[in-house]
């Protein structure tokens, strides 16, 4: 550890755990925990927990968990010391000076060479674009309508012919083979190395600080495929990117315009509509909706008015839903994509798309609307149990009173019989939610009893002690550290029983803080957060104690008795042993 253990405490106990998650995941109060989705594994039921008076979270489907630090190593990938300055920024507390570890150090270079050689390779596309050898490439950004000024903006550039330009030109700048391999721009073989990205326009992939991570490629001619994306790097992640960012945080228009490709999002920037972002060649993920989310809480959807266009909407709307963010959809009709739409219909017309922006509950409806015929009469029946189904899933009354009176009026449909209907299936979405609620408690305590039977002794007498503090003194005489035979486990003891004995209590969250690796921190947190499930007779809970603490002192006596040859300290251990045997504790006499 390269900061004090004072002021990691400090940043950590001025950060509030519900506040940090709530920037990534949607929580909502339940009891005196808050719930949300987890945002490390798919699931529809939220089964991720914040405990505000522990400072800790607990997902009871994956099982991880930790303190706001375990958080963002998780989350953001940060190391110890990122996660310890991330926050430390965010409450305005002063760095203190450090020194990094080897194997930071290490690390740390590793990245920044990584990023230096995508810089490297950004400036050499972008002037083999303004060169003689760029004509085509930039005739094609030409024919786009892109300005010099957008094209430097956004440091395009071209990829030449020759399958190895970029690796003979690297090398020369001294870049060995192995750092090439691992920039994922260069194929290297016995034959020597082979470029990722030839025959190319190229649009580098920038970070939210501007350092370029990957890049993305257009074919020029009708090769396949036309489109070509960096693959993942130590640096370069296409599920937690969002092209475009890095400008687009800067701007002051209201929300973010999301779009489907590179060029999208570049024509809308030239246009002056410089909060367009765009996924990076792949589907659009809760991770980049989680990143919309740290700057705003609306996002317009600007995606191909085709059917590939519209099923990729439907698909990010409840992306967005889940993590908090509100989504209407521009309508770009007759035009495929915003490119086409400013070419042909400008700006001045955008920005009135903007301000009609179809709500996503109403773009559903529409295009649910699409799959009925409304001149048959069964049909039209469908679609009224259809969008019923739909509007019932509203949660807020006033806001579903709303839709319907919307889809009512447009549809001609009696507004009455839809609200009817709407309630009708609203008591079934009531009952599935109730089930569902069943489910997860029924799940949460199946993982309870699975953990149960996997614990072994130590993390199981830890867990009584987290619990029930009263054993601290209670068992004072009888358990020491010295007792938890595995080192991670004498290291959790020996944290718990000095931080209760210098202040009379635990602070889970504070001794996380202990531990530097995230695979520590996970198993630390998983003791902290079980909770034992008293017997309601007090003399089931006082032999459970009994139990578990015979069998970790009896341990502890016979890896004693195994390594001593004092002839005086086995006759010790051997009675300490016969009184083991006879103890029967009390919890509460």
């Amino acid at each position: 550890m390269f900061y004090s253990d004072e002021f990691v405490e400090q940043v950590r106990s001025e950060n509030d755990i519900v506040d940090i998650i709530s920037g990534y995941v949607s929580l909502k109060k339940k009891g005196s925990n808050w719930m949300g989705c987890c945002p490390f594994h798919h699931e529809k039921t939220p089964s991720f927990s914040v405990n505000k008076e522990k400072q800790m979270y607990h997902c009871f489907g994956c099982g991880v968990g930790g303190n706001v630090f375990t958080f963002l190593m998780e989350y953001e990938s940060y190391s110890f010391p990122e996660a310890i300055e991330y926050l430390a920024e965010k409450v305005h507390l002063p760095l203190p000076a450090r020194e990094l570890s080897e194997k930071e150090k290490k690390e740390a270079d590793y990245k920044f060479a990584l990023k230096e050689l995508n810089k490297e390779a950004a400036n050499y596309f972008y002037l083999l674009l303004k060169s003689q050898r760029g004509d085509t490439a930039r005739a094609y950004f030409e024919q786009r309508g892109l300005s010099e000024e957008t094209i430097k903006k956004f440091g395009l550039g071209y990829s030449d012919v020759y399958n190895n330009d970029l690796y003979l030109y690297l090398k020369k700048k001294g870049y060995k083979d192995d750092l090439l391999k691992d920039s994922a721009l260069v194929t290297i073989n016995e034959k020597g190395g082979m470029d990722k990205f030839w025959n190319r326009v190229m649009f580098p992939i920038l970070d939210l600080q501007g350092k370029v991570i990957g890049f993305g490629g257009r074919v020029l001619g009708d090769g396949e495929p036309k489109y070509l994306n960096s693959a993942e790097t130590k640096i370069f992640d296409k599920s937690r990117n969002l092209y475009g960012m890095y400008v687009a945080k800067s701007s002051r228009r209201e929300g973010y315009i999301l779009c489907e490709g590179y060029m999208d999002v570049i024509s809308m920037h030239q246009y002056g509509f410089d909060n367009a972002v765009a996924s990076l060649g792949t589907a659009f993920s809760v991770r980049q909706a989680m990143l919309l989310k740290r700057y705003t809480e609306q996002v317009y959807l600007a995606y191909d008015s085709d059917g590939a266009g519209v099923k990729a909407a439907l698909r990010a709307i409840p992306i967005l839903k889940e993590v908090g963010i509100k989504a209407r959809i521009i309508n770009m009709r007759p035009y495929k994509d915003p490119d086409e739409f400013m070419k042909n219909l400008g700006p001045e017309e955008f920005e009135q798309r903007i301000k009609k922006a179809e709500s996503s509950m109403m773009f559903e409806v529409r295009v649910l609307a699409e799959k009925y015929d409304f001149t048959d009469p069964e049909n039209k029946t469908a679609f009224y149990h259809a969008v019923a189904k739909k509007l019932a899933t509203i949660p807020e009354p006033l806001e579903r009173r709303s839709y319907i009176q919307a889809v009512s009026g447009q549809y001609e449909l009696p507004e009455k019989d839809l609200e009817n209907l709407v309630n009708s299936y609203g008591q079934v979405v009531q009952r599935e939610e109730i089930q569902n609620q069943i489910k997860e408690v029924q799940a949460e305590e199946r993982a309870n009893q699975k953990a149960d039977k996997s614990e072994d002794a130590y993390k199981l007498l830890l867990t009584w002690y987290i619990n029930q503090p009263v054993l601290f003194n209670k068992l004072k005489d009888l358990i020491s550290p010295e007792d938890f035979l595995e080192p991670f486990f004498y290291h959790l003891a020996q944290n718990l029983f000095s931080q209760y004995d210098e202040k009379s209590e635990v602070n889970p969250a504070a001794i996380l803080n202990q531990y530097t690796q995230i695979e520590e921190q996970r198993k630390a947190a998983d003791i902290f957060q079980t909770t034992l499930k008293l017997e309601p007779e007090a003399k089931d809970n006082d032999k459970a104690l009994t139990d578990i603490v015979r069998k970790v002192k009896l341990s502890s006596i016979e890896h004693e008795l195994a390594n001593t040859e004092d002839w005086n300290r086995c006759q010790q251990l051997i009675q300490q042993k016969k009184e083991i045997l006879r103890l029967n504790l009390v919890l509460n006499p």
